[in-house]
């Protein structure tokens, strides 16, 4: 199945259980259904198995959304206990749309316990207590943790049964352009890895004197890693320089942000340190797993980045955030590197990579080869320190179930493919009127539809509605705090959302020129002037620390 096929069923409102290889695309064709959903109106509730997942994603995990927190089991008297706190209640009443990130690493007994909430909270004799469930993940990859006890994956679970899934399994590869290599990696799949299959990836096999200085290494073990990395380090000569993670929101959510972040708490650098990003760059310039050497650093002390194609990178901080019904609830802000001389495979999984060194002497784990394989790219950039039998090995059970959802795949492919293009509208229109939301087309003439939504008008046409209630809140004519106040997020966030409406055109000086402090703008503007990049810490440094990075960020707006 292709992501359009599969974006054009999930927009029907069906429970779907998105698959495919890594590389597939799962992330991106569930990013573009968020954007819909959002742009109709719709904010979905976006989880994930593990906090490193929910990180990538921007939500919590499904542990804390639904409040079972670390239970292992419930009893009903457990689950009335919950649902009655009034801030879990709440959460799970206004949702209507439930994502749930890499499935695979969920065991059913914690999909039981979080579906059995949700139908207490709603009240509705339905799974999930009616939600509308989106699962997204890949079974071959890490399972869940099994803490010394037989642990069944979410599959099994009897609500998996009742949720009625329309399974859509893609196909199509996008990160992987190696024959060669997407043959190994489909043999690993399949359970069929034989020996022409094994003797390519023992070709890989490099002695230590060999591997690669500036390429990531792939442990399975987290001593190993940390081992690694502080010896790497202190070889080089020089003084470190750290840098502190800051962090706004509930001391429980900005925990969780904190554990799933691959940015540590403290990031200790020297120049010549091999690195590595650890999130997307707005512009384009970096993605998630490009690899670099500290070159030095910049006025403002910050590190500057030679990535391996050559691009000479300046760093500033970048946040990661934690939202619940569109709105921000915990950020955490760090220099988005990490050491790459070692990492886990666990908190590998979701990385594309060009170049890794993989010691797989010490899988344990089925599926553990397999996902530190494939973040690679190439056979070529694979670099191999060992070699067990279990790392070649996927769970028995997967390699049957696989078969069984891309037999339902293909038939929900069949099935929409006899359906016609007015039918399929006429269902996405139905599910996002039940939703409470409001179809494009149906957007009032001045712009604001009045479909209601919860008692309030939705969105300006065309825009997510976070972006819409931002606006109107600037337009309003309150203050920057004022604003951040009544949207109950970071000044920040509003700042941020106020340069998204500026990029697509949906911004003119009137709408804000009043957030910005009288007799403010004139110095700002010198000092944006005198700035040959469009790095805001060395405005800031002129300045004196005397104005607000949210307030340089306001005036460089009125630039634009």
């Amino acid at each position: 199945m292709t992501q359009g096929e599969a974006l054009t069923i999930l927009k029907t409102g069906a429970n779907v259980f998105l698959t495919g290889e890594p590389g597939s695309g799962k992330t991106h064709t569930i990013n573009q259904f968020v954007e819909w959903l959002r742009a109709s109106g719709i904010e979905p509730s976006v989880t994930a198995a593990t906090g490193i997942a929910a990180t990538h994603v921007g939500g919590m995990t499904l542990h804390s959304w639904s409040g079972i927190g670390i239970a292992e089991s419930l009893s009903q008297a457990d689950v009335d206990r919950i649902a009655s706190k009034e801030h879990i209640a709440r959460r799970i009443q206004k949702a209507k749309v439930l994502i749930i990130e890499e499935i695979s690493m969920l065991s059913a007994t914690t999909f039981e316990m979080a579906e059995a909430v949700c139908r207490e909270v709603r009240r509705v004799d339905k799974p999930f207590g009616g939600l509308t469930v989106i699962l997204v993940g890949d079974f071959f990859q890490l399972p869940p943790i099994a803490r010394g006890r037989e642990v069944k994956f979410a599959y099994a679970s009897k609500v998996w049964r009742e949720l009625n899934l329309i399974t859509c399994y893609l196909t199509e590869q996008y990160r992987q352009d190696d024959s060669e290599f997407l043959g190994v990696l489909s043999a690993i799949r399949s359970g069929n890895v034989e020996e022409l299959h094994y003797e390519e990836l023992v070709r890989r096999r490099r002695d230590p004197s060999e591997l690669p200085q500036d390429a990531p290494k792939l442990f399975s073990h987290n001593a190993d890693v940390d081992r690694i990395n502080a010896a790497e380090l202190a070889k080089l000569k020089g003084t470190s320089k750290k840098f502190m993670m800051s962090s706004k929101g509930k001391d429980s959510f900005v925990e969780g942000l904190k554990r799933g972040c691959l940015s540590p708490e403290v990031l200790e650098l020297k120049e010549g340190a091999a690195v590595m990003f650890t999130k997307n760059s707005p512009q384009g310039k970096f993605v998630n797993g490009t690899l670099g050497i500290v070159s030095g650093w910049d006025a403002s002390g910050m590190p500057l980045v030679k990535t391996k194609d050559g691009l000479n990178i300046s760093t500033e901080p970048m946040e990661w955030q934690l939202e619940e019904q569109g709105k921000v609830r915990a950020s955490v802000s760090q220099i988005p590197l990490r050491l790459a001389y070692a990492m886990t495979v666990h908190k590998s999984q979701g990385m594309s990579m060009d170049a890794a060194v993989i010691d797989l002497s010490k899988a344990f784990e089925y599926g553990q080869g397999y996902v530190a394989l494939s973040r690679v790219r190439r056979l070529s950039g694979v670099y191999l320190m060992g070699l067990n039998q279990r790392a070649l090995e996927v769970h028995p059970e997967i390699l049957e179930k696989d078969r069984d959802f891309r037999a339902a795949s293909d038939a929900a492919r069949d099935a929409f493919a006899e359906m016609s293009e007015a039918e399929a509208v006429t269902m996405q229109k139905k599910f996002v009127k039940a939703m409470g939301g409001a179809w494009p087309s149906e957007i009032a003439a001045d712009g604001i539809s009045w479909a209601k939504a919860g008692g309030k008008t939705n969105e300006k046409a065309g825009l997510p509605g976070r972006l819409a209630e931002t606006l109107q809140a600037a337009r309003d004519g309150k203050s920057l705090q004022e604003v951040a106040k009544a949207r109950a997020l970071a000044v920040s966030t509003i700042v941020k959302h106020l340069e998204e409406l500026a990029e697509i055109g949906k911004l003119v000086r009137a709408d804000f020129a009043h957030l910005i402090p009288i007799d403010t703008t004139d110095e700002i503007h010198e000092a944006l002037a005198a700035t040959s990049d469009d790095k805001l810490s060395p405005v800031f440094h002129a300045l004196g620390g005397r104005y607000s990075f949210e307030t340089i960020r306001l005036v460089r707006l009125m630039r634009s």
